[in-house]
């Protein structure tokens, strides 16, 4: 149990480190691809209003007209905050498209990856696309009308994409050798973490082990009191009283102690291979003639032949009592059904039965230690609540897993799933 509470501490933080990672990871790539797209669609919108080119300079407006600009064209210059540096540094290139889709211009002069062909290509992907901006491969493209058609301008963002992807193949590097140091430190810590648990834990057990063998002793001298008494005075209800009460006890101990044992990492379980199949036909059988008294229909469905490695004695004890709690709980001229098979790579053994009403609430519950439904506790099935966390026990020992569940609140089905 300590075991495995260390490895679901392990799990568990591991699992918040790396959930906390992936989202600081996801939220700084979401923000850097828009400042991104954001810069690409800001050069496209000015080379959209000025037909496919930089606006000219206020120093190259001078030189080409002899003066001063006039002020619509500054305007025009002003509109945007661009750097002197964008025109040169930026990649691009255009093409016009009619109504009938076909190519009446191309201006590939400021870049040197694209022929016009290609170009063409590009523009009609664009085209098809139905949006007004978007990516082809590392070209980020917007769409405008004019005069002639329809101009699609693309700006080579392969450079900033590149930077782009190495940054987050950076940030997972390092996340990933982040996460390994993490690990190999809450390995080494995770001992000393559930130390005071374990320790605890032992002391329970040992306490609940040390008085279920000190209980004994007594409780068996009680017994053989009463028994002489009986044979002394004849039958009498209190000592009858006085013997059930004292067989309950010791029952109870008997289960606790079984319980702590079981839980242990190292317990004294002797693992062989025996034929499952047979164990479970005679359980079965057993209870077979049980139910029978009580007018329950048991069924069984049991595969032949199966071989299981594991610890028989406890095995058939997870049985026995998967058995005896569906015949208890079954509902008058009820039905249970017993299912064993072997499936692929593990062995399945199910345990079906009606009931007058079980609660779906109750189900989480019922490998609880002590805890029994409502309904029960005032019946005359008798039980402690510890038969199923017995069970639970078993199986786990076994490094399989029991599940409880109930489709229409009038039936139960317990299966248990065991490695093979």
């Amino acid at each position: 149990m300590i075991k495995r509470l260390r490895i679901k501490l392990i799990i568990v933080s591991m699992g918040s480190l790396l959930a906390v990672l992936m989202i600081i990871m996801a939220v700084m790539a979401a923000v850097n691809y828009d400042k991104i797209t954001a810069a690409a669609d800001d050069t496209l919108s000015i080379l959209t209003e000025n037909d496919g080119k930089f606006p000219e300079s206020q120093p190259e407006l001078e030189e080409k007209l002899g003066q001063q600009p006039p002020d619509m064209d500054k305007r025009k210059m002003d509109e945007h905050e661009m750097s002197p540096e964008l025109p040169y540094e930026s990649r691009y290139f255009s093409v016009v498209i009619n109504d009938d889709g076909e190519a009446i211009s191309v201006n590939t002069g400021k870049i040197a990856a694209v022929d016009t062909k290609a170009a063409i290509e590009y523009a009609n992907k664009a085209a098809a696309s139905g949006k007004d901006f978007g990516f082809e491969d590392n070209y980020r493209y917007m769409i405008g009308a004019t005069e002639e058609g329809t101009r699609i301008i693309f700006l080579d963002c392969g450079r900033s994409l590149d930077t782009f992807r190495s940054f987050v193949f950076t940030g997972l590097g390092v996340s990933a050798a982040g996460i390994l140091a993490v690990l190999a430190l809450v390995i080494l810590l995770s001992r000393r973490i559930v130390r005071p648990f374990s320790e605890n834990f032992e002391k329970q057990k040992r306490f609940i082990t040390d008085a279920g063998h000190e209980l004994k002793t007594p409780l068996t001298i009680i017994d053989a009191d009463a028994e002489i008494l009986q044979m002394d005075i004849g039958e009498n209800e209190w000592l009858s009283d006085i013997q059930n009460q004292t067989r309950r006890l010791a029952d109870l101990t008997g289960n606790l102690i079984l319980l702590a044992k079981t839980e242990e990492d190292n317990n004294d379980m002797k693992m062989i291979e025996f034929p499952i199949s047979d164990m479970a036909d005679e359980e079965i059988s057993a209870f077979r003639t049980i139910a029978r008294t009580q007018d329950k229909a048991l069924d069984s469905c049991i595969e032949a032949g199966i071989s299981f490695r594991g610890d028989e004695r406890s095995l058939r004890r997870m049985m026995d009592i998967l058995l005896d709690n569906a015949v208890k709980y079954c509902n008058e001229k009820g039905l249970i059904r017993v299912s064993l098979e072997k499936q692929k790579g593990f062995l399945k053994f199910s345990v079906f039965n009606t009931a007058d009403y079980i609660s779906k609430a109750d189900i989480s519950r019922l490998f609880d230690r002590f805890y029994r439904c409502d309904r029960s506790r005032n019946s005359d099935t008798g039980g402690y609540g510890l038969g199923l966390s017995i069970a639970s026990a078993v199986t786990s020992a076994h490094k399989g897993r029991i599940t409880a569940d109930t489709d229409d609140e009038k039936s139960l089905t317990v299966t248990v799933k065991l490695p093979c």
